[in-house]
């Protein structure tokens, strides 16, 4: 069947108005009805592990390591220490010799979402703001853990709070962020309207919340966690890639880096203006109908995610471009592995 998007899309140009109602978004504040909306969206994401699972807790997935778990796996000649429960009587009295039992130990697998609502993903040309777009990706991801039995868990913030969030299972592992999401966004959000822009500066260098948040996450993350980190990424410090360096060696990582298409390059226009923008930090001034300025924007724009992209990839650290100005069903096409 095919969704709303993809049939105005066959259509003609598909009304962005429409869309958002039917997702009873407005593209700006967020709802948790919108994010509740992404649990009938699940078929969407792959979430199975791609990595042999570290953690000690047992739990759904088979690790590698063998011992006293539920899977069988093996049946070998019996060693002094071996439990004495695990002899196979049928084989032992087949080959006169003693066997016994082995099996595939479970192990648990939760899922640590961290998203990113900070002063600069309050920004959006097309469709939705960037930390809308965090939030619904956000959600279907903890829906669609939640189909698959793990306990979600994990550390949303803005540029003034964060709310850590331990594994829970069910219902309420979803609930929990969601209503996160909801709370830390609307209170991001009211900041940046009443805030003037912020310059200042600790010790010379811009304050990084995604360089906190990861110092957390580091102490949140058990080995063997599926982690997901939502972000524009646009104030990426050195030590923000080494706590991600860090939990990489334990946890099998997820980036998702969330962009807006003005991100990219300026918009075209036959008369030449000036536009005022900001990053939440700084506050700027961008000439736009001058081929020679579009350029270099474009040419400095590619140059930055090129740099954060083969930073990330040096670490082990998978990567993937989620665009604000386009819904989720329209970049995730089937069960697509992030």
């Amino acid at each position: 069947m095919m969704n709303w998007w993809q049939k105005n899309t066959q259509a003609g140009a598909p009304d962005v108005s429409s869309w958002l109602k039917d997702s009873r978004s407005n593209g700006v504040t967020l709802a948790i009805e919108e994010l509740l909306a992404y649990q009938q969206k699940c078929g969407m994401l792959d979430l199975s592990p791609r990595h042999t699972n570290q953690s000690k807790l047992a739990g759904n997935y088979l690790a590698k390591s063998k011992g006293r778990g539920m899977e069988f796996d093996e049946v070998r000649h019996y060693n002094p220490g071996d439990d004495i429960r695990t002899i196979d009587w049928r084989v032992t009295a087949r080959t006169g010799k003693t066997h016994t039992k082995l099996f595939r130990e479970e192990k648990e697998r939760p899922i640590f979402i961290l998203v990113d609502l900070s002063d600069s993903m309050y920004f959006g040309t097309r469709l939705l703001f960037k930390s809308v777009q965090a939030a619904h990706l956000a959600a279907l991801i903890a829906w669609n853990a939640k189909k698959r039995g793990d306990k979600v868990g994990g550390l949303v913030f803005n540029q003034h709070k964060h709310r850590e969030l331990k594994p829970k299972s069910r219902q309420h592992g979803v609930l929990q962020v969601l209503h996160a999401l909801t709370m830390l966004h609307s209170e991001g959000i009211e900041k940046v309207n009443e805030s003037p822009i912020i310059t200042a500066q600790d010790n010379g260098k811009t304050h990084d919340p995604l360089e906190d948040a990861c110092a957390r996450l580091r102490r949140l993350a058990h080995p063997g966690s599926l982690v997901f980190v939502i972000s524009d990424f646009n104030h990426t410090s050195d030590i923000t890639i080494k706590h991600l360096s860090q939990i990489a060696r334990h946890c099998e990582v997820v980036a998702c880096e969330i962009t807006d298409p003005m991100e990219h390059e300026l918009p075209t226009t036959q008369f030449k203006q000036s536009l005022q923008v900001t990053d939440g930090h700084d506050r700027k001034t961008i000439f736009l109908g001058d081929k020679r300025n579009e350029s270099l924007y474009r040419d400095n724009a590619t140059a930055r995610f090129v740099e954060n992209h083969e930073v990330l990839k040096r670490h082990k650290i998978q990567l993937n471009e989620i665009t604000a100005s386009l819904p989720l069903e329209e970049q995730l096409q089937g069960a697509q592995r992030l």
